[in-house]
């Protein structure tokens, strides 16, 4: 029996580390398996002392499961018991952790990178085999949820595809995204390269990235990729507002490698990257689903205030179901064809006049149909009378941003802090107008995601023999414009 004043420490104990606890997000369980009651005690206390959450029992929470002197196998046939017993909920990926990795993180005093030498090895089973998954060649014919079970690999082909995208090789950057996107829409984790077997759009550098993941825990070329001077400088000048992929890479070889260094370089910075740098901590802040809509808010009244019966139609991520973007988009238009001509300089009028605007640049619809449909190939651009702006937008009191950390780890650090107190913000909010007839086609194109849209067009045109845009679709073999 328990006596009565141990069990009243132990509560005291974890009363105090719930306050104290200073990385919610790694959700530690120490296997008492081989190591004993006493010394499992021990750690707990201690590492909790130093901030870490250490939990009880195994949960659906638990991020990271810690053993001494078990093997993967162990511990993963533990780990189902726990699930058996305590009846959680579905199994989630986690961490199988030797000990070594929790003590040297309480040494540093912070969670430590995982090394390949701190992963606790499982054997495939006969039982654990994954049913073989028919997959569509195309990803606009794929259901793609918005979490999925395989981030730890898309993720390192994401950073390839964004490298490939700085060295403007967008051929290899769609190869990544592509085989990206087939890993997505697996139903399951994948475990080992088995798992793999007669998915489409596998390239084999893609191929070995996995492997070495799957064997390695890590991949050495996203590794060294992730952690390159260039790569972190073509992050970090790419997200300033206005700045492309040429243009950052003319500043890294003049020796730039932040947006901080553009100012007292003397850099010749057009408008919209002036208001990049300005606001560029802001910009790089994500927009949070409750802000997506009370700009909704704001751009209906200035709409329905210049043409009464509009309609406005908030499209991309947000539009997906995305509860963070990086910017708001809204897709305008009005029953009556015509009626939304030159209605853009009305709208930004108005925003302008309240105050709403920190930046802007707006340009005319130059789509002919005669010009641009049948007689030219669909544009990945379109060619609607739209502005590219930059909202000052009104904090709200109950707004603190904690849900983006996560979101924004590793990004290059701003040109400009906020002001203590100040009470709004920047956020990039883009408009389109679009003629009725066009609205269902701009509606597709403006939702994404920009890998979809690209998928969808080559689909259109390789199975079906039709030109698909933001505009029309295009028949080829009738030689019709289908609006």
């Amino acid at each position: 029996m328990v006596p009565l004043k141990r069990r009243k420490v132990t509560t005291e104990q974890t009363a105090s580390h719930d306050e104290a606890c200073k990385y919610p997000d790694v959700a530690i369980v120490i296997v008492e398996r081989k190591m004993g009651a006493s010394r499992k005690s021990f750690l707990t206390r201690l590492g909790r002392s130093k901030g870490f959450l250490i939990q009880e029992s195994y949960s659906s929470s638990t991020t990271h499961v810690v053993s001494e002197n078990n093997t993967g196998d162990e511990v993963d046939i533990w780990i189902k018991k726990q699930k058996d017993t305590e009846g959680k909920a579905s199994a989630h990926s986690v961490n199988l952790l030797d000990i070594s990795w929790l003590t040297e993180s309480m040494a540093s005093g912070n969670p430590v990178p995982i090394q390949d030498r701190h992963r606790l090895k499982t054997s495939p089973k006969p039982f654990e085999t994954t049913p073989a998954v028919k997959m569509k060649s195309y990803a606009c014919q794929r259901r793609t949820p918005l979490k999925h079970h395989n981030s730890f690999l898309t993720d390192a082909l994401e950073i390839l595809a964004q490298n490939a995208e700085f060295s403007e090789n967008e051929g290899r950057s769609v190869a990544f995204r592509r085989s990206a996107s087939v890993l997505k829409a697996l139903p399951h984790v994948v475990r080992s390269m088995g798992d793999l077997k007669d998915l489409p759009c596998l390239g084999e550098h893609s191929l070995r990235v996995i492997k070495e993941i799957l064997e390695d825990g890590t991949s050495s070329e996203v590794e060294s990729t992730r952690q390159s001077e260039q790569f972190q400088a073509m992050k970090a000048l790419t997200d300033v507002f206005g700045v492309g992929v040429r243009t950052a890479d003319r500043w890294f070889r003049e020796g730039l490698r932040s947006p901080l260094d553009l100012i007292p370089t003397g850099q010749k910075l057009n408008h919209a990257q002036q208001a990049g740098v300005k606001y560029y901590n802001d910009l790089n802040t994500p927009v949070t689903k409750k802000e997506a809509m009370v700009i909704s808010d704001i751009v209906e009244k200035a709409v329905k205030a210049v043409l009464p019966g509009a309609i406005i139609t908030l499209t991309g991520g947000f539009r997906r179901g995305k509860e963070l973007g990086h910017d708001v988009d809204f897709l305008i238009t009005h029953p009556e064809e015509g009626a939304e001509e030159r209605l853009m300089p009305k709208i930004v009028n108005w925003l302008d006049n309240q105050g709403l605007l920190l930046y802007q640049k707006t340009t005319r619809n130059s789509y002919l149909e005669s010009k641009d449909g049948p007689a030219r190939p669909a544009s990945n651009m379109d060619r609607f009378e739209r502005c590219f702006s930059i909202f000052k937008l009104e904090q709200l009191e109950s707004d603190t941003h904690t849900e983006t950390s996560s979101y924004n780890s590793g990004r290059a650090a701003g040109t400009e802090e906020r002001h203590a107190g100040s009470t709004w913000r920047a956020v990039r909010v883009d408009l389109v107008v679009s003629p009725y007839s066009q609205f269902a086609f701009a509606t597709l194109g403006w939702t994404g995601s920009k890998l979809f849209e690209r998928e969808l067009r080559r689909w259109a045109g390789q199975e079906k023999g039709m030109s698909l845009s933001s505009h029309a679709l295009y028949d080829s073999k009738q030689s019709s414009c289908l609006l």
